[in-house]
Order: structure tokens, then C-alpha cells, then sequence
């Protein structure tokens, strides 16, 4: 095992930077999720990790040794793709041992490899077969057991479960998080999805734009997040945002009023000074209906996914979004009132986008 940093690293093609001096320190057995939006540099930022993509400026170490010269062999490395990339004429075996195989392994040492690592991905009764006779989810075992035998000191997956349907997807995400407990390899992976990065990762990298809006555990970036992009992007869904401006204060007691003269009271350790332009973040789970009318509007979707059901909202001709338990009566063009408690309203300065909380 070992650590992973990346010290002001930068990636231009020409003229066009997509990395911009980015700074970040893995610890040794941590599992990193690096997400953000199509486009925002995840996947080259990890294939320069693996030695894939050259790197226009800084350094990248492993184990406390900077391997930008280095092959990606010579950096000890596995990765996971979102293609399984098998070789269709070998059998399950044959793919696991194959780097084995040519790193001069001899065969009883291949075999012994091959099997604890089909074991521990319950693989062992498929051993013989071709990547033809399995399904999308064994495919993309037999690649993390390809992985696996090598023994390296970091775990790279890109996107690995992107090409499964959603029942295999919870169901490797789960297969990859017990995997990871097991062998306690460091591990990043690279995924758009952020339900994936929450359940997996020990720490998540938000990117944007080929920068860093916020790195921090998976709580963090949901109760705290530093700005508007980590708090749209983290939660599903989505957090709802209302423009708002600072009412003079009551004592202790902060407040925010609406474009329609709703007033939401704030957590009193907002940074807020009156008539100061703000946005504020209102989760749909902690919207909560009920007699007291913090916010009222009238109904315009329904959608029942069984637990609970999405309830959207008009107020003053913006949407919002809140989640009742699947047994509250709702009725489409009625009304809706929904109370949110104070300190679970996020306060962002509207100019900067940066959290006042």
C-alpha cells in the first residue's frame, strides 16, 4: 500500500488548460472518490495518476517517490475501467493471471493468485468459462480480480460501473466497498455519480472546471457545504436555491426574506450583516410539512418512489422540491406548506457563491 499526492498539478493541451495546480494528499489505505460533471477533468486528473496522461507541471508521488518519469508499470499501479477490457478467446483464469504471466510468474504461483483472488470475488465457479458466458457484473469482476492479483500499491477505478443497470450497479458498488475493507489497498475512483461517491469513499474531491471546490468526507460536504457548486452537486436530489435578502436583526435571531416577502428565519451563526444579497439552500429532505407556513405554494408534481414521495412545489413561480413519507396524502394544484428548521438552512453570499454558514 501507499500514499498518493498530487503537488500543484496542471494539464494543458496547447493552449487549453482542463487541470489547474491542483493540490491533494491520499492517505495510505484511504479510498478518494474524485467527482464532478462531464468535462470537469476527473478522468485525465486520475489518468495522470497512472501514468497515461503527461503532466504539464508539478509532480505526482507515490509512496513519497515523485513518478512523473515513470512508467505506468514501473508506478505499481492497477486500474479498473469502465470497459472491461477482457480478451475474449481467454477464459476467466487465463485474463485474471495473464499479467502475471508475463511478468515471469511461474505457473503454480499464477494459479495460487488467480484462485484467493476469484475467492474473494466468488468467481472460482467461473474460472473456465469465456467472457461470452458471464454477465455484465462477473465481467467487471473478473476485472477487479485482474487487479487484484498484482498486489499494487494503489487501486485506480474510471467510471467501472457506468455500463451496468441500476440493481448491479448498488450491487458492485457494495461488492467494491466490502473488497476494499478486506485488502485495505489506497484507492481513487472517478465517478460522475455522487450516491456512488458518498457510499464508498473514506473523502470526496468535488471538481469543477478542472479545480477543486472542496475536498472532505461525505457528511462534510453534505452538512457543510463551502459553496454553491459542492452544495447543488452533493445530494439527491438536488438542494433548492431561493435569491433572498438579510432583514435587519431581532436580537439573536437572523432572518432572510423571499422576492415575495416570505421571511425564513436563519441559524443565529450565519456571517450575515442586513440587506446583504444572499441565496439560500433548503434541502428537499429537510423540508417538512405541517401547519407553520414557512414556505407555501401550490402543487405541481408528484413522484412516488414508494418510502417516500417527491413533492414539487410552486412558490412565487419557482420550483422546490420537497420529501414526505410515501403515506402523507398529497393532491396535485393544492396547496402545500412546508416549515424548515433554522439550522438547516444554508446561507450563501448571491455575489461570490461562497458559504456564510
Amino acid at each position: 500500500m501507499a500514499s498518493v499526492e498530487l503537488r500543484n498539478v496542471s494539464k494543458a493541451y496547447g493552449e487549453v488548460a482542463v487541470i489547474h495546480d491542483i493540490s491533494v494528499e491520499i492517505q495510505d489505505g484511504e479510498f478518494v472518490a474524485l467527482v464532478g460533471p462531464s468535462g470537469c477533468g476527473k478522468s485525465t486528473l486520475l489518468r495522470m495518476i497512472a501514468g497515461l496522461e503527461d503532466i504539464t507541471d508539478g509532480d505526482v508521488a507515490i509512496a513519497d517517490k515523485v513518478v512523473n518519469e515513470l512508467t505506468p508499470r514501473e508506478r505499481n499501479i492497477a486500474m479498473v475501467f469502465q470497459s472491461y477490457a477482457l480478451y475474449p478467446h481467454m477464459t476467466v483464469a487465463e485474463n485474471m493471471g495473464f499479467n502475471l504471466k508475463l511478468a515471469g510468474k511461474t505457473r503454480e504461483e499464477v494459479s495460487r493468485q488467480v484462485a484467493q483472488a476469484a475467492q474473494m470475488l466468488d468467481l472460482t465457479g467461473l474460472l473456465e468459462r469465456k467472457p461470452s458466458q458471464l454477465s455484465g457484473g462477473q465481467r467487471q469482476r473478473v476485472a477487479m480480480g485482474r487487479a487484484i492479483v498484482r498486489d499494487p500499491a494503489v487501486f485506480l477505478f474510471d467510471e467501472p460501473l457506468s455500463n451496468l443497470d441500476a440493481k448491479l450497479r448498488v450491487q458492485m458498488r457494495s461488492e467494491i466497498k466490502m473488497l476494499h475493507q478486506r485488502v485495505g489497498t489506497t484507492s481513487i475512483y472517478v465517478t460522475h455519480d455522487q450516491v456512488e461517491a458518498m457510499t464508498l469513499a473514506d473523502r470526496i474531491v468535488v471538481l469543477n472546471a478542472g479545480m477543486i471546490e472542496q475536498v472532505g468526507t461525505p457528511l462534510e460536504l453534505y452538512r457543510q457545504p463551502a459553496n454553491l457548486f459542492v452544495a447543488g452537486f452533493i445530494g439527491s436530489p438536488a438542494m433548492n436555491f431561493l435569491e433572498a435578502v438579510i432583514e435587519p436583526a431581532k436580537g439573536d435571531a437572523r432572518s432572510a426574506r423571499l422576492e415575495d416577502g416570505t421571511s425564513i428565519r436563519l441559524h443565529p451563526g450565519s456571517r450575515v450583516e442586513p440587506g446583504l444579497e444572499v441565496t439560500l439552500g433548503l434541502r428537499p429532505e429537510h423540508l417538512s410539512p405541517g401547519k407553520r407556513k414557512d414556505l407555501s405554494g401550490r402543487i405541481r408534481m408528484i413522484e412516488p418512489t414508494g418510502a417516500q414521495t417527491h413533492v414539487t412545489f410552486e412558490l412565487s413561480g419557482r420550483p422546490l422540491t420537497a420529501i414526505v413519507d410515501g403515506s402523507f396524502p398529497v393532491t396535485l394544484d393544492t396547496p402545500f406548506n412546508a416549515a424548515v428548521a433554522p439550522d438547516q438552512v444554508h446561507v450563501f453570499d448571491r455575489s461570490t457563491g461562497l458559504s456564510l454558514r
